[in-house]
């Protein structure tokens, strides 16, 4: 497999420009492809996303575009976009057989497939490998310590991209279970938003700590249906990610479920954001998935109601205090 080349990033967002600055930093070009056109004119003229991640200088060998064309070349691409738009964008790139590495969390909605079931269909002759783990793009792009997995099923493909990607502070750790380290920051998302709840209702760090344990208890139960293991389940890209999601409100998803705590409408949230907080439209698809496989997911199902309005925060909480009580 040639990895000669400059290495390309798909998406223009915070992670994605936090990504591209991690690899420029370690001395690779950076082809960044982005949609928005005052993004593009920022990197390359000013060095900074001032939408996304604004105050981060980024480096020279980063250099943006809006022509997917452009990456033809690149050894590499680093997938960054948000996971419902992820076929669609894959399908302005003709397949090359570049390796792609997906760095998006999420579960297609019309589909129920995984990111890499996605870009198998949309890109079949491309290797694939899953990025993952407890990560804020500020910090990455600042050059802060970082572990995260890297998982594809040929054990030799994910060590070979994290040989290209890997960087004093940006440590990925090597695993073949693909489907558990994409089921890990896809849930995650959901619980987030539920500890975000938590907050801003104002139900203390009791609830918060016992929210994150039965949340971890639904993603392994959803994780080991689909057929992941409990290593990685336990490891960073699932409860690693899942601690650092539910504490911070660095985390987009927290802070849409602390405002809906605080009694806002998910609508009104949802509409004002220019950043996308993937567990809003991961939600009712991780649910319909649970439900189809008769897979018990309470904490999932009460983010659904929020988000649709079905119920008020006062109500879900009551009602998952009222289930039956059984063992742990």
């Amino acid at each position: 497999m040639n990895m000669a080349g400059p290495l390309g990033v798909l998406g223009g967002g915070a992670w994605g420009t936090a990504l591209a600055q991690v690899l420029a930093d370690g001395g690779s070009d950076v082809l960044l492809w982005a949609r928005n056109g005052d993004v593009v004119e920022a990197i390359n003229v000013r060095r900074e996303n001032a939408v996304y991640l604004p105050g981060q200088r980024l480096s020279s060998r980063i250099r943006a575009t809006q022509e997917p064309g452009d990456l033809a070349g690149a050894a590499a691409l680093l997938v960054v976009t948000p996971s419902q738009s992820m076929r669609a964008v894959l399908s302005h790139f003709a397949p090359q057989g570049q390796s792609l590495i997906l760095c998006s969390k999420g579960i297609e909605a019309s589909s129920h497939l995984l990111m890499h079931e996605v870009a198998r269909e949309a890109m079949p002759g491309s290797p694939v490998a899953v990025l993952s783990g407890p990560t804020f793009a500020h910090e990455v792009a600042a050059g802060l310590p970082t572990a995260v997995t890297l998982a594809a099923e040929e054990e030799a493909l994910a060590r070979l991209l994290a040989d290209v990607i890997a960087r004093p502070t940006f440590r990925p750790y090597v695993s073949d279970d693909v489907v558990g380290a994409e089921i890990g920051g896809a849930v995650k998302n959901v619980l987030a938003i539920a500890c975000g709840v938590v907050e801003g209702a104002g139900l203390g760090q009791n609830a918060r700590a016992a929210l994150i344990a039965r949340g971890f208890a639904e993603m392994t139960r959803f994780g080991l249906a689909r057929g992941a293991r409990p290593e990685t389940l336990a490891g960073l890209s699932g409860l690693g990610d899942l601690v650092l999601t539910c504490s911070s409100t660095s985390s987009r998803n927290f802070t849409l479920g602390q405002e809906l705590g605080r009694g806002q409408k998910a609508s009104d949230l949802l509409a004002n954001r220019h950043t996308v907080a993937e567990g809003a439209f991961t939600a009712p698809v991780l649910l319909e998935a649970a439900r189809a496989q008769n897979i018990d997911m309470p904490v999932t199902e009460a983010v659904c109601a929020l988000l649709s309005g079905a119920a008020e925060v006062d109500e879900v909480v009551a009602s998952l205090l009222a289930r039956p009580l059984r063992a742990e």
